[in-house]
């Protein structure tokens, strides 16, 4: 019996394994099809010689990381003080932390245009800058449970407490322990959270479409419309970029986080004291 479960556990394996890499082999394939005869580039050379692929994914990445730095900045400071401070209302934040799971992107961008569309008192729709400020908006929603998760399990690694008095007792600011002490601390959770931020906001749709930007996702739905092996291409493409960001996710994911001391909060004069 105990011979048998490693060969029972490896079929498992490669049945799961073949129901996601047998679709992939069969796109590659399709995509090296351009050229009658042969197996060929020529449809990835077709993409990246485009001006609108170069324009999309250039939008999509701007937009992407402008939606990580916003969701770390509103993340970090809300996780730490809902540890050290308010402890009870931690299963509150996390039920809304989940709720981006729970509501469609279409009725949260149809909620963007109506209070803020042209016949509210901020219309941000009327201009470029304004709707992308809601796409970004929305790219943060949309990564809010992994990024507060990933950030959330970071801290649990930590003793957050302690880590907060020594750096009040070495005479820093509630902000200057949080951007010197907690950030450094998490960072392999804050760029774990970031990377899979990263892949979900990068291929989105239905907020880009939407809100008719010119992004990564709506291109690749649109060129699926007029080509057949480009849009094969494409699809390989954007899954490369986002197993390379499981892969780096992983790889800063089994960083663990703490290991950080508190150098550069210490005073001179709290150094030059001798016990």
């Amino acid at each position: 019996m105990r011979r048998s479960l490693p060969i029972v556990s490896t079929l498992i394996v490669l049945l799961a394994a073949s129901y996601f890499l047998i679709p992939l082999y069969a796109t590659f394939q399709f995509s090296l099809q351009m050229v009658r005869g042969q197996w060929s580039f020529e449809a990835y050379r077709s993409v990246f010689n485009s001006d609108v692929f170069a324009a999309t994914v250039t939008f999509s990445t701007i937009a992407s990381l402008a939606a990580i730095l916003v969701g770390v900045l509103i993340v970090v400071p809300t996780a730490y003080w809902v540890r050290l401070r308010l402890p009870r209302w931690r299963p509150v934040v996390e039920f809304v932390s989940l709720m981006p799971l729970i509501i469609p992107p279409v009725v949260l961008v149809f909620g963007y245009v109506r209070l803020f569309g042209s016949t509210s008192y901020l219309p941000l729709t009327l201009s470029n800058a304004g709707t992308n400020t809601l796409l970004v908006a929305g790219y943060v929603v949309l990564s809010l449970p992994y990024m507060y998760r990933a950030v959330d399990n970071g801290m649990a690694a930590i003793d957050i407490k302690t880590l907060t008095e020594a750096a009040e007792i070495l005479g820093a600011s509630r902000f200057r322990t949080i951007a010197a002490v907690i950030f450094p601390n998490v960072r392999s959770a804050i760029v774990s959270g970031a990377f899979l931020s990263f892949s979900i906001s990068f291929g989105e749709f239905v907020i880009a479409s939407l809100l008719n930007r010119p992004a990564f996702g709506p291109y690749l739905v649109q060129i699926g419309q007029d080509r057949a092996y480009e849009p094969a291409a494409l699809a390989i493409m954007s899954f490369a970029l986002i197993w390379a960001c499981m892969v780096l996710m992983q790889l800063f994911a089994a960083r663990k986080p703490g290991g950080r001391i508190l150098p550069r909060l210490i005073r001179p004069s709290a150094r030059s004291v001798t016990p």
